[in-house]
């Protein structure tokens, strides 16, 4: 049956969208207050990013088995305990005084941040035909933008004004009380979506060999794990620290470039979804367009001898933020070339990729400054991920082209024909 973008469907989109934004604006909210969080908790560099390390940790090992969840109990149930499990994470980071209650804060927080966007997708994947699905996953994208614009000069300012507790607990409580609104949701447009039978660990390996097995899910893993990682560390945690103590900037200015990072992301985000929605078979075309550009623009943060102009700075970390929308091209890849009944677990797959590259170079770049290196030097890890994601993703593109074109010469329906640069959604290629 064929999937209408009607009014329910933009209604329970909009919905368990703002639960998105939420998570997006309490990840990124230790970022415009990571110096604050240094005096209250008293700690450095290294203690500092494992706040953000520990989240993401967390985030990226929920992944798979949030796919899981949600392909068992359906979005609607998950996206409500998501929304109540970080506002409970809020509230425990606005009264911690300590930095192991500070850690176990931001662990709850992960643990509900990793529920939303899987949910979102598999929401969407119900509500949204494929041809559109690339468009909403890009305004999706966009909307949590607004959650991490909301994190960088309004919360410095409310920071500045009500200070740590009174900012974090009313952020909590808000979001734990909006789950009597994600109560509302509907899995699928009929109603509740089917109940899968209990899953068990051999199930689960089956289930992700059986998406592995996919050269596209291995694609889509890998473009998040290119695309995302440096602009999301930059945003998240250490671009603050990096402006104001290596380049000088105050802290009004560092946040207005995050900002600018922010807005970058809303407007692009999209533009670029609605391009790849009408012509799917240049995405990957975009994608390694990105990637070449963004080496020149970090080795610029490497090598330019001094302080950088602000402009330029600006423009850096503008132009950077174009990762973050282009990462979503490795969603709509998983969810071309996998059925429907296992889109949540290869989402799961592909959102591991962009999570884990942000988390190692968090880690390498707070271990770095703990150990005395300079912010340039310590950038090299980031840098060298890059490096790392390029190549995969070259690597598996190639395999999955070939796949598709092998499916081609069997006389194979696929999503995508890329010689003929045309959409095809009735039929998905299956490998396994």
């Amino acid at each position: 049956m064929r999937v209408r973008a009607g009014r329910q469907a933009w209604l329970m989109w909009g919905t368990a969208v703002v639960v998105y934004m939420a998570a997006v604006f309490h990840r990124g909210s230790l970022g415009v207050a990571s110096l604050e969080a240094t005096r209250r908790f008293g700690v450095g560099p290294a203690a500092l990013g494992t706040f953000t390390v520990l989240q993401l940790l967390v985030y990226s090992a929920m992944q798979v088995p949030t796919g899981l969840l949600v392909d068992r109990f359906g979005p609607r149930k998950i996206l409500t305990a998501a929304a109540f499990t970080m506002g409970v994470g809020q509230v425990l980071f606005a009264i911690a005084s300590s930095y192991p209650l500070g850690l176990l804060a931001r662990a709850v927080l992960g643990f509900g941040d990793a529920m939303t966007f899987i949910s979102l997708l598999r929401l969407a994947s119900a509500y949204f035909s494929a041809r559109r699905y690339s468009l909403v996953v890009s305004l999706t994208a966009a909307l949590g933008g607004l959650g991490n614009l909301v994190a960088t000069v309004p919360l410095t300012l409310l920071l500045h004004e009500a200070g740590w507790t009174a900012t974090f607990l009313v952020t909590g409580l808000a979001t734990a009380a909006y789950t009597l609104l994600t109560l509302r949701l509907r899995d699928t447009p009929a109603g509740p979506a089917p109940r899968s039978a209990p899953v068990r660990l051999t199930d689960v390996a089956r289930n992700v060999r059986a998406t592995l097995r996919i050269p596209a899910s291995r694609l889509g893993f890998w473009v998040h794990f290119a695309t995302m990682a440096a602009p999301t560390v930059l945003s998240l945690l250490w671009g603050f620290p990096y402006l104001v103590q290596a380049q000088g900037l105050s802290a009004e200015t560092a946040s207005s470039v995050l900002g600018v990072m922010v807005i970058v992301m809303i407007v692009s985000g999209p533009l670029i979804g609605g391009v790849i929605g009408a012509r799917p078979a240049i995405r990957m075309i975009l994608v390694a367009a990105f990637l070449m550009f963004a080496v020149g623009l970090w080795a610029l943060l490497l090598l330019w001898p001094g302080r950088m102009p602000t402009a330029l700075l600006t423009v850096v970390f503008g132009l950077m933020s174009l990762g973050l929308p282009l990462s979503a091209i490795g969603f709509s890849i998983a969810r071309d070339f996998n059925p429907l009944h296992r889109v949540g677990t290869a989402s799961g797959v592909v959102n591991v990729g962009g999570f884990f590259a942000t988390t190692v170079a968090a880690l390498g770049i707070g271990l770095a400054l703990g150990w005395g290196a300079s912010f340039r030097l310590a950038l090299v890890v980031p840098a060298a991920l890059m490096a790392l994601g390029i190549w995969r993703t070259a690597v598996w593109w190639r395999r999955a082209r070939a796949e598709v074109f092998a499916a081609e010469a069997r006389g194979e329906t696929v999503p995508v024909r890329i010689r003929a640069h045309r959409w095809d959604a009735k039929v998905k290629m299956e490998a396994a």
